[in-house]
């Protein structure tokens, strides 16, 4: 938080760091960057994960407009002098679950941190969605961001869309997936994932994909996708995901069957209220079609 004598701020690796003054300039990972950017947040520079390519992936940006912070590349390729290129005053990434900074090299990591303040905060499994918004929205605030009033009252329509819904289709099959091609498919294990245990937390019934390798994952082929009887399908719709109208299989005739509802998904979703607003509109929506 903003202090008198300086700024400071306890991350969810329970590293405290501080500045002389409230920071101005961020770099983050490009969730982070586009989280802040609904709280009225610009960060300078974004960077990405191994996942990412050369250019910014629109889906991981959220609201934030490309081009208006510079994209320094995918993270794991990227040295603490190319994370400080755009003279940031505070960095601001993910973890999921440990100390680990997602989509960073960790020898990076150690020597941006002796030259920066560095906030970590956890968008992993062991942290329910609102935890993760909440978190963001502590870092935002101590950061000078206001509280957006019309943000807060569009979640809680959202949700109680989305209960509604779930309520009237109790019968509707919800299920999360990333294309890998078209023969392979990764489902998503509902309970790994917050944004989707938030779904379930609504009544949303979500298809599980069953025991097996994989914590978040479940790697298969479109056959057993088609086995779970999905009316509505969340796509990872994410740069690195194979998009569904290239596919010659099961996959790419999902998207004009008519019992399939498919829907766009982004596993990296912005920890906002307007972000997870929009998520849970979007499904319920889905539900009340079907």
């Amino acid at each position: 938080m903003a202090y008198d004598d300086g700024w400071q701020f306890l991350d969810d690796r329970g590293r405290l760091a501080t500045a002389p003054r409230t920071p101005a300039r961020i770099t983050a990972y490009i969730q982070a960057g586009a989280t802040l950017y609904d709280h009225g947040l610009r960060p300078a520079s974004v960077f990405g994960s191994a996942h990412d390519g050369a250019d910014a992936d629109p889906v991981k940006a959220g609201a934030l407009p490309i081009g208006t912070a510079d994209y320094l590349g995918p993270g794991p390729g990227l040295r603490a002098d190319d994370l400080l290129r755009s003279a940031p005053d505070l960095v601001v990434a993910v973890a999921y679950g440990s100390d680990h900074v997602y989509g960073l090299d960790p020898d990076a990591a150690k020597h941006l941190e002796e030259r920066v303040p560095l906030v970590v905060l956890d968008v992993g499994q062991g942290r329910p969605l609102d935890g993760t918004r909440e978190r963001f929205e502590g870092l935002a605030a101590s950061l000078g961001a206001g509280e957006d009033a019309t943000a807060a009252a569009g979640l809680t329509g959202a949700r109680t869309r989305l209960s509604a819904a779930a309520a009237r289709a109790p019968e509707v099959r919800v299920l999360a997936l990333s294309p890998a091609g078209d023969d392979t498919v990764h489902l998503a294990r509902p309970t790994a994932w917050p944004d989707l245990r938030a779904l379930t937390g609504h009544g949303v019934r979500m298809a599980e994909p069953g025991p097996g390798p994989g914590v978040s994952w479940s790697t298969t082929d479109w056959t057993a996708a088609e086995r779970l009887e999905p009316d509505v399908v969340l796509v990872d719709v994410r740069a690195n995901a194979v998009p569904m109208h290239r596919l010659a299989g099961p996959g790419g005739r999902w998207a004009t069957t008519a019992r399939s509802r498919v829907v766009p998904w982004n596993p990296e979703l912005p920890c906002s209220a307007r972000a997870h607003a929009d998520f849970f509109a979007a499904v319920a929506k889905a539900l009340e079609t079907r």
